[in-house]
């Protein structure tokens, strides 16, 4: 499925592309060296820092220790911490604490200006035609602007990250990171916080194009240090990074003692040469942005992703809304908890999903089922895996998920007609994946409990590991389907209110979620503490047709009461949620944190449905009375989830 390029953090109030004004300084060659390191200008530094960017790998790049002079790069620390506001944003891809923009301090009044006099000697100096010839030199990416100038500060506490992207957007040139860290308190690896560099696999297709996608496991790491500068040019399809989680302490006193792992950083971008600069070539970021899409394009790198949609076909799919037959009752008995079988319940299944197109089931597992699958889940926590993704699809069943700009987890299909599974393979999640959710009676409950007919099925077992697994926002461009998520996650503490098992199963639909929005912003003394998110929570999202070019769209934490969240689930055990997706929702599962107690587990089913009343195209002419409303996404119905329940506190906010 197609992922939109995604942004790196940036405060989606502020351009990404921001001139200064006139009454930026000019600096001599002279001045602006003084704000740097001694000796940093010396031909032989240049050199040994060329030398070590033309060999680095994985693509290339620069690490400068000491950058800045040690007395102007404090004072600007201490102004940063006493004088500029951050304020909290999440999306799919990054959580971080964000400053506005930097590189327009002349727009500020006097008397603010006058609280940032070394954070406007530094980034004088860092736009100067000094240091930006010296980091074209390095880069040998050509020259850069001094108008357009691009950076902020971003603080990343215990529990915050930015996953993998490659910073492809306009006219960026060069990407640089200059760390803040406690400069009396040295950044340990272990905290985290690394900037982190993946190798991008070419393959040649048969028709000899070659294709790039990232690899999911980053090869170089690169720690944060007080004064340390990070840099590489910006190249489509080579140069994807992240930003290691910084890891929470194993208590207060150790927090207190690392002094709250603030990860501090100016980061920015240098830019191709604007109108009327020095370089200056017409048309070049138009043209940078067409081959930069045709890169992405070129040898259809899509059909290397994993894993692949494999929708399986019912040969001929029928409505099938009747009793069950004794034989299929059964069946059914042997995974699904008897409450669920019942006539009255699947009415009110019905009911509540036909008026708001969305539900999840506790308990719908039966007690021996859910009781071996546990018991089956627990003993694989319990065992250590390899961190290298080759070594995981060598040792175990599970495969790792590509490419990691999209996703990150380990899944497992169903067997194929040809492939029989061994022993040691066979388990409680492949007797889902094979005999289950597949199976005609499945359907048939399905159809029941939705008003929908079934036309296939194409289904994928998931192990979200806590500290590296997500997946980013993806849209769905088809018909309305439904989607089940059925939560097998045996630990507890994922935000889910229901998490404790309760002794009769509830029908409910979860409503539209606030996210704990924070608007308050807050100086960077103040923002370390511990954070009681660890993710694994998976999101619908409303997409905004008048503004796809947001490069923040996915942004579901906002000061705004009328937040676009259209259903989410925790991590949770034992529940099942079923939802009928239209084209206009996103969807995606939020990073795991490593502070979480195990790793996220679910099985995900997509199964595509006749149309529904009132569509147009070829298929079924609608599903009659009892049929879905409206799917979860399509415009115009923004109160799709009431609470259903015959037991109180059923309506989730």
């Amino acid at each position: 499925m197609y992922a939109p390029r995604r942004e790196p953090p940036r405060d989606p109030s502020v351009t990404n592309e921001l001139t200064s004004s006139p009454t930026q300084t000019a600096l001599s060659d002279e001045g602006a060296q003084k704000r740097f390191r001694s000796g940093l200008f010396d031909k032989s530094v240049l050199d040994s820092y060329t030398r070590e960017y033309a060999t680095s790998s994985p693509y290339k790049h620069a690490v400068i220790h000491e950058l800045v002079d040690d007395k102007l790069l404090r004072s600007v620390r201490d102004e940063v911490r006493d004088n500029v506001q951050f304020t909290p944003k999440e999306t799919d891809i990054y959580k971080i604490h964000q400053s506005g923009d930097l590189a327009n301090l002349d727009g500020l009044d006097d008397e603010s200006l006058a609280k940032l006099p070394s954070l406007l000697a530094l980034r004088d100096a860092i736009y100067s035609e000094t240091f930006r010839d010296y980091v074209s030199s390095i880069t040998g990416c050509g020259p850069l602007s001094g108008r357009k100038t691009d950076m902020a500060v971003n603080v990343y506490t215990p529990g915050c990250f930015l996953l993998c992207h490659d910073d492809v957007i306009g006219s960026r040139r060069v990407s640089y990171i200059l760390y803040l860290t406690d400069p009396d308190k040295p950044w340990q690896p272990e905290w985290g916080g690394a900037l982190r560099l993946f190798p991008v696999q070419e393959i040649v297709g048969k028709d000899g194009e070659v294709a790039k996608t990232p690899l999911p496991d980053a090869v170089k790491v690169i720690p944060p240090a007080w004064n340390q500068l990070s840099f590489f040019a910006v190249q489509p399809g080579e140069s994807f990074h992240d930003v290691e989680e910084v890891y929470h302490a194993e208590s207060k006193e150790q927090l207190d003692e690392d002094n709250g792992r603030v990860r501090m950083a100016i980061s920015g971008w240098f830019h191709i040469p604007q109108i009327g600069e020095e370089g200056y070539i017409e048309g070049e970021e138009e043209k940078n942005a067409k081959n930069s899409s045709l890169m992405q394009l070129q040898g259809n790198p899509a059909q290397y992703d994993a894993p692949q949609a494999k929708p399986v076909r019912i040969a001929n799919p029928t409505s099938s809304q009747g009793d069950f037959e004794e034989a299929d009752l059964e069946f059914l008995l042997r995974y699904i908890a008897p409450t669920y079988l019942t006539p009255d319940t699947l009415d009110q299944v019905s009911q509540h999903f036909g008026e708001n197109s969305s539900i999840t089931l506790s308990d719908i597992l039966s007690k021996k089922f859910s009781r071996r699958l546990k018991h089956h889940i627990q003993e694989q926590e319990e065992q250590a895996l390899p961190r290298d993704s080759k070594a995981i699809e060598k040792a175990t069943p599970w495969k790792v998920s590509k490419p990691p700009h999209k996703h990150r987890y380990l899944y497992q299909r169903p067997s194929e007609p040809d492939q029989l599974r061994t022993s040691q393979e066979e388990s409680p999640i492949t007797e889902l994946l094979d005999i289950l959710l597949p199976s005609r009676q499945f359907r048939h409950w399905l159809q029941i409990a939705t008003g929908c007919t079934v036309e296939s099925h194409d289904l994928v077992a998931r192990r979200f590991r806590r500290g590296s697994d997500y997946t980013l926002a993806t849209g769905h461009d088809g018909k309305p389907r439904l989607e089940i998520g059925l939560g097998m996650t045996p630990t507890t503490g994922w935000g889910d209110d229901d998490q404790e098992a309760k002794e009769e199963p509830e029908a409910k639909g979860e409503g539209k979620g606030k996210g704990k929005a924070k608007s308050v912003e807050e100086p960077p003394s103040k923002l370390a503490g511990e954070d009681d998110q660890v993710g694994g929570v998976e999101i619908y999202m409303a997409g905004d047709d008048d503004d796809v070019d947001d490069e923040d769209a996915a942004v579901y934490k906002s000061s705004s009461d009328d937040d676009n969240i259209l259903f989410f689930q925790a991590a949770s055990w034992n529940k099942l949620t079923i939802v009928l997706r239209d084209r206009g929702a996103l969807k995606f599962v939020k990073y795991v944190s490593r502070k979480a107690k195990g790793d996220r587990w679910d099985i995900s089913g997509v199964f595509e449905i006749g149309n529904l009343d009132g569509e147009d195209g070829d298929g079924d002419e609608g599903n009659g009375e009892g049929a879905a409303g409206p799917a979860l996404g399509e415009s115009g119905d923004e109160d799709v989830f009431n609470g259903f329940s015959d037991t109180e506190g059923s309506e989730s906010d």
